[in-house]
C-alpha cells in the first residue's frame, strides 16, 4: 500500500521547513505540519526578533555618543511599543515568507496540531496521514522552575510581547539569553539585575571573556548577582513582584524573566506510544543518521538537544533530506569548529577551542590577547574596551580557537570561522595584511604571546 507522503515533518521551524523544502527539491512528496508559527522558535521568539531588539538597544549608546562626534540631540526619546510594533510587523513578514517557500517547493502545509500514532502514521486535526518517513523538528520551549509563584515568571517567549518596558528587570539565568536580556532591558531604560546561581555566566565560553563581559555590564550598570538563586515569587499589592532569594534576601521588580534553559518540545507528540527512546536529559535520542529507536521516525534540531543553533539546525536538515532522497549529495553534519555568536552589549563571539579546553586536552598553547578601546569610542565618554584572544598549539601553530568581545564581534567571528575550518597557523595569520584602521586587523597583528600554558 503506497503511503501518501514520502516525508512527513512535524514542526516548520529553521530545521523542519530546510528538510522539507530540499526533500520536495529532490522529487520527494512532503508535507509539513505546524501549530503555532511559522518559522519556530528563531523567527518569532528567538534569533531575528531578539536581534532587533539589542538594535533598538544599542541605540540608546550611539545617542550618548554622538555628541562626541558633533551632533547634538535635544529631546531624543525611547518608545519600547512602538519597538515591538515595528518587531511584530517584521515577523509577520518573515512568516508569510517561509509559507510562500514552502507552498513554492511544492510542500504541503497543514498549520495545525500533529501527532504521532504509528510508525508510519501522523494524525492531524482529526485526520491520518500515512509516511514512509516521519520527521521530528519540534524544537525546544522555556524551562520554569517548580518554585512557589511560578505563574509569575516571564519566559523568553513572553518576553518579546511584553506591552510595556519595565521599570525594574530581574533576568535570571547565566546562559547567552539571559545575559543578552539583560543586555536588552538594560540598554532600553530598565534598572536590570542579573541573578546567577554558578561563579560566573557563560559556562562553556573562554574564560578571558566571561571576565571581561562581566566587567562590561558592571560597566554599563547592570546588578550583577552570582552564586544566588530565587526560592519565592509574591505578587506585590502594586502588582509589582517580590523575590526572595534562597539567603533569605528580598528583591522587587516589575518583571522576573527566567532565561534558565529550555526542554525538548514533546507535547503531545505521541512518541510515548511508538516507544521513540530519550536520553537521560528528555532529548530525542538520535544516531548518526537522525534515525530514533524507530527507524521510520527521525528528528532534527533543538529536539535532540545536540547544538541547540539555528545553523546547526538547517545543517542537520539538509542531511537528512540529502540521505533519504539524494543520497549521493549525502554529507555528514560537521560539529567541529562551530561559530555562535552572544549578542550581549557588547557583543560576543567565538569559534573553536577555549584556554580551559585546550588545555583539558593535552595541547601545549601560547595565548595571544589584545585588550583596547574600540576606534569608535575615542572621541566619547564610553569606558567600554574589546578583547580579541588567539589560543595556538605551542608545538604545530595551529590556531585551536578564536575569541572576541566587542562591537560587530559576530560580523567578524564569520571570516574568522573560515580560516580556522581551513586548518589556519598562527604563521597565516600573520602573514595576512590586515584592512587599516578596524578592530579586525587585530588578529593579524599580535605578535607577542600574552602567556604560555
Amino acid at each position: 500500500m503506497p503511503f501518501d507522503f514520502d516525508l512527513f515533518v512535524i514542526g516548520a521551524g529553521s530545521g523542519g521547513v530546510r528538510a522539507a523544502r530540499f526533500a520536495a527539491g529532490f522529487g520527494a512528496r512532503v508535507a509539513v505540519a505546524e501549530s503555532r508559527y511559522l518559522g519556530g522558535t528563531c523567527v518569532n521568539v528567538g534569533c531575528v526578533p531578539k536581534k532587533l531588539l539589542v538594535y533598538g538597544a544599542h541605540y540608546a549608546e550611539d545617542l550618548a555618543q554622538a555628541s562626541g562626534y558633533g551632533w547634538s540631540l535635544e529631546g531624543a526619546r525611547f518608545d519600547w511599543s512602538q519597538l515591538i510594533a515595528n518587531k511584530d510587523h517584521e515577523i509577520l513578514r518573515l512568516n508569510g515568507i517561509y509559507k510562500k517557500l514552502l507552498e513554492d517547493s511544492g510542500v504541503t502545509l497543514i498549520e495545525a496540531h500533529a501527532r504521532v500514532v504509528d510508525p508510519h502514521t501522523v494524525e492531524v486535526a482529526g485526520k491520518t496521514y500515512s509516511a514512509e518517513h516521519i520527521l521530528v523538528a519540534t524544537g525546544g520551549w522555556p524551562f520554569v522552575p517548580d518554585i512557589p509563584g511560578k505563574e509569575h515568571i516571564t519566559t523568553s517567549n513572553e518576553v518579546f510581547y511584553l506591552p510595556e518596558l519595565p521599570k525594574r528587570a530581574l533576568v535570571v539565568g547565566g546562559g547567552y539569553i539571559a545575559v543578552e536580556f539583560a543586555s536588552i532591558l538594560n540598554g532600553c531604560g530598565a534598572q536590570t539585575r542579573l541573578i546567577y546561581r554558578g561563579e560566573l555566566f557563560l559556562r562553556g565560553f573562554d574564560g578571558s571573556l566571561r571576565e571581561h563581559l562581566k566587567d562590561e555590564l558592571i560597566k554599563k550598570d547592570i546588578d550583577l548577582q552570582f552564586n544566588a538563586d530565587i526560592a519565592r515569587i509574591d505578587k506585590q499589592a502594586d502588582s509589582s513582584l517580590k523575590a526572595t532569594l534562597e539567603d533569605g534576601r528580598e528583591m522587587e521588580a516589575d518583571c522576573i524573566l527566567y532565561a534558565t534553559g529550555r526542554r525538548p518540545m514533546l507535547d503531545n507528540l505521541g512518541l510515548d506510544s511508538v516507544d521513540v527512546k530519550l536520553d537521560a536529559r528528555g532529548f530525542i535520542e538520535v544516531d548518526d543518521q537522525y534515525q530514533t529507536s524507530v527507524p521510520s521516525i527521525l528528528a532534527i534540531g533543538d529536539v535532540i538537544g545536540r547544538v541547540q543553533l539555528t545553523p546547526v539546525a538547517l545543517a542537520e536538515g539538509t542531511a537528512v533530506a540529502r540521505r533519504l532522497f539524494k543520497p549521493d549529495d549525502y554529507r555528514p553534519v560537521d560539529y567541529d569548529l562551530i561559530p555562535t555568536a552572544v549578542f550581549s552589549l557588547p557583543n560576543m563571539a567565538t569559534v573553536g577551542m577555549t584556554e580551559e579546553e585546550a588545555k583539558e586536552k593535552g595541547h601545549r598553547l601560547k595565548l595571544f590577547e589584545s585588550r583596547f578601546r574600540p576606534m569608535k569610542l575615542t572621541m566619547t565618554d564610553s569606558l567600554e574596551r574589546s578583547l580579541m584572544k588567539l589560543v595556538v598549539d605551542a608545538d604545530t601553530d595551529k590556531v585551536l580557537g578564536c575569541h572576541i568581545a566587542g562591537p560587530d564581534a559576530g560580523e567578524m567571528m564569520q571570516g574568522i570561522a573560515v580560516a580556522l575550518k581551513a586548518g589556519a597557523t598562527k604563521q597565516i595569520f600573520d602573514d595576512t595584511i590586515g584592512i587599516h584602521p578596524t578592530a579586525a586587523e587585530e588578529f593579524v597583528t599580535m605578535r607577542t604571546p600574552s602567556g604560555f600554558a
